[in-house]
């Protein structure tokens, strides 16, 4: 475990060198080995730190790794007085970090080995650069994840999002993908404002940034029942934050143009890893959230409106990635409705089984706009079944997954947040439940438009003649890049990734088998350390290579200390239902499951012709849907208007007054010198000339006193003494 340095270090070494020489100088063979080999050996140490920690004892699985000293000691001013800022370069490696790195580092592996097929026709330079990004972006993640402090874990957070940018903008000369890079790197910069000043109080509350020591600081507080107090205010700053890098309301509306990116960025970024930062930060911050249950409400009715809100637009979306956009929205507003009713350890398994069945799903959509040339829209789909049975097989049982239906692993997490939420709210719950629903309904409707019914594509020249569709629209190039002869199953490089992550959909929902299946949920006593204060007894003034396990509290007061937390600090609080009841609830979130895929089924099968009929009689409200409730339309009409007026306005005032000032200045300036050189020369220089004059004047008088003559010299001395003698006689 001393090692986890090395789970960040090895993708950045592999962009380093990749970015730096792998542009001008590699193959695509060796850029593309050199990315994979780095992170599957990250991954390998990942395994290996993971097994490591399952062999602690569950009060001791909490290991820090100081790297080095960052930043000083600084005396700063905090509530208790002045206060030290001290901030190592540390990774923390506990339950829900030892998660999140095997999701990183796992999921991320096996996009990058999809990429290298998927990516295939593009430029070497582009080929290797696109690597390069896409292990920067492995590099920042496992820094946010493994930071052991707020600040480390910053640095992390705005460096995937720097990589977003990279990454959904890597086609940069075509406008549309240039513009949702420059989007989402903008509205993830209002959500990094609040993570910032999240911190900047959380430092004057407690004088540490480090997460630990603010659980345990935060431990022994009374819970702000009643008023709306500091600990209530940090957590709804860094909900700010994790609104806009998890793409919550109001600052979700960067993840579906994010789609313009390539498909494996899609399914890293959007599925994997990058989008659930938000979600990971609450978690990590949990001992204070359930300090704060006022802010926990807000947390719960922005994750159920914002799963609500997506999943009502992904009904009607026709771009397959689209739909698969909305679909993440609304399973991360499901992860943070988790959150919000203290039910930490749920929202962090649904994160690692939607990081399967998510990454399985955007992978499956990246294989058929491999075989349909670059096609997205379903309706130009239809019937590939039978031309990708390997893509159709993954994508269906990443479907039934995120649907819920069991024994695959969307069931057990999503059920697990749906009895949590019932428990807490019963109004919440019939949102989610209705969320479900509509979940299950637009999966099959992809499902049906892509995969069933007859083929509505594009014709295609074959070896032995044409085939297709008489008055199909014809499609000669295969993503520009020679010619296309119909739909074909992707190559094994991009079909094994997806076989490995369908496993990983059908069994991954099993160490949370609640106990009402006869199992004891066990990622739920996995993660709790993780959730609940602690002492922290890991000097972390020891060297990397002395760094160990934290022990149990031994002290009395670390015993005080955890007894004074709240019930549900854990995150799993918040009533009790029969073992029927519990049974009862998971019977009818499958059926919800069930209704929505059959539902899909006969509009888009069988009855094709209901959801036509259904569209035009409520054309209204199909409208509002297909343009997203008209959001984007409405921050073009105020935030982003009212932005360019101000800055039109500033630069008018810029124009005319700042640098009519300056101008008028300068003017001022050319006049003053132009009198002061007419002064200069008029009077000046006249005075000057004028006393140059006069002197020139008189010595024509006394220069004929100047003569030269010897002898004029001495009658002068002569005439002057007699006039002395004269004068000194006459007065005598």
């Amino acid at each position: 475990m001393d090692l986890i340095w090395l789970i960040v270090l090895l993708p950045g070494v592999g962009a380093a060198i990749n970015g730096l020489f792998g542009i001008r100088w590699f193959s695509k063979q060796t850029a593309g080995l050199l990315a994979c080999t780095t992170m599957g050996a990250a991954l390998g140490l990942s395994g290996y730190a993971f097994w490591q920690l399952l062999g602690l004892p569950a009060e001791a699985r909490d290991h820090v790794v100081r790297i080095a000293d960052w930043i000083p000691q600084i005396p700063l001013a905090t509530a208790h007085g002045i206060g030290t800022l001290q901030v190592p370069w540390a990774f923390r490696l506990d339950p829900l970090s030892g998660l999140m790195i095997l999701v990183v580092c796992g999921i991320g592996f096996l996009i990058h080995v999809y990429s290298i097929a998927y990516m295939h026709d593009e430029p070497r330079g582009g080929y290797a650069r696109y690597f390069a990004y896409l292990n920067l972006f492995c590099f920042f993640m496992l820094t946010l994840v493994l930071g052991s402090s707020a600040l480390v874990m910053f640095v992390g957070w705005e460096g995937v999002g720097l990589c977003s940018y990279l990454l959904i903008g890597y086609y940069y000369e075509k406008k549309s993908a240039s513009d949702a890079g420059k989007k989402a790197f903008l509205v993830n910069r209002i959500g990094d404002w609040g993570f910032m000043l999240g911190m900047f109080l959380m430092f004057y509350t407690f004088g540490t940034l480090d997460f630990r020591a603010v659980a345990n600081a935060a431990g022994p507080m009374p819970v702000e029942t009643a008023r709306f107090g500091v600990l209530s205010l940090i957590c709804l700053l860094f909900f700010v934050g994790a609104t806009g890098k998890s793409a919550q309301i109001p600052l979700y509306v960067w993840l579906p143009d994010a789609m313009e990116g390539p498909t494996p960025v899609s399914a890293l970024i959007h599925a994997a890893t990058m989008v659930t930062a938000g979600v990971y930060m609450l978690g990590r911050n949990a001992v204070l959230f359930s300090h704060a249950p006022m802010t926990l409400e807000v947390v719960m009715i922005v994750g159920v409106l914002t799963a609500l809100m997506a999943a009502s637009i992904g009904l009607v979306q026709y771009d397959i990635k689209r739909v698969l956009a909305y679909s993440t929205v609304s399973q991360l507003g499901y992860m943070f409705l988790a959150m919000g009713v203290g039910a930490y350890a749920a929202g962090a398994f649904h994160l690692m089984t939607h990081a399967f069945f998510k990454a399985l799903l955007f992978l499956c959509s990246g294989s058929v706009i491999h075989a349909m040339a670059g096609q997205q829209d379903m309706r130009h789909m239809g019937g590939l079944r039978r031309y990708l049975p390997v893509t159709y097989t993954t994508m269906l049982i990443g479907t039934l997954a995120i649907a819920g239906i069991p024994p695959l692993s969307g069931f057990f997490s999503k059920d697990e947040i749906l009895f949590r939420t019932f428990l807490a709210n019963k109004v919440v719950w019939g949102l989610a439940v209705v969320t479900a629903l509509m979940t299950a309904f637009y999966m099959f409707r992809l499902i049906s438009m892509t995969f069933l019914g007859a083929y509505r594509g594009p014709a295609w020249e074959a070896a032995h003649g044409a085939h297709g569709h008489a008055g199909a629209p014809a499609a000669d190039e295969h993503g520009g890049h020679g010619a296309w002869h119909g739909p074909h199953e992707s190559p094994r490089a991009m079909t094994v990734p997806l076989m490995a992550l369908a496993v990983g959909a059908i069994v991954a929902g099993f160490v949370g088998i609640p106990g009402a299946l006869g199992g004891n949920n066990a990622i739920e006593h996995f993660l709790e350390p993780s959730f609940t204060p602690r002492v922290e007894q890991a000097a972390l003034a020891a060297p990397a290579h002395e760094a160990a396990a934290v022990p149990a509290a031994e002290s009395q007061a670390a015993g005080e200390a955890e007894h004074a937390a709240p019930e549900g600090a854990g995150g799993e609080g918040g009533g009790h239902m029969s073992r029927t009841g519990e049974i009862g609830l998971m019977l009818f979130s499958v059926l919800i499951g069930v209704a929505g895929i059959s539902i899909a089924h006969r509009f888009y099968v069988t009855k094709p012709e209901i959801a036509e009929g259904l569209a035009e009689r409520y054309a209204g409200a199909h409208r509002v849907l297909s343009h997203k409730y008209y959001v984007d339309e409405l921050y073009a009409a105020t935030a982003i208007s009212g932005t360019m007026a101000a800055a039109r306005g500033l630069w008018t005032v810029d124009r005319n007054v700042v640098d009519g000032a300056v101008n008028g200045t300068g003017w001022l300036t050319r006049a003053a010198s132009w009198v002061s050189g007419l002064f200069d020369m008029h009077v000046v220089d006249g005075l000057v000339n004028l006393a140059g004059r006069i002197a020139n004047e008189a010595s024509l008088v006394f220069r004929r006193l100047q003569t030269g003559l010897v002898q004029n010299y001495a009658l002068l001395m002569v005439f002057g003494v007699f006039a002395f003698v004269s004068i000194y006689l006459f007065v005598r």
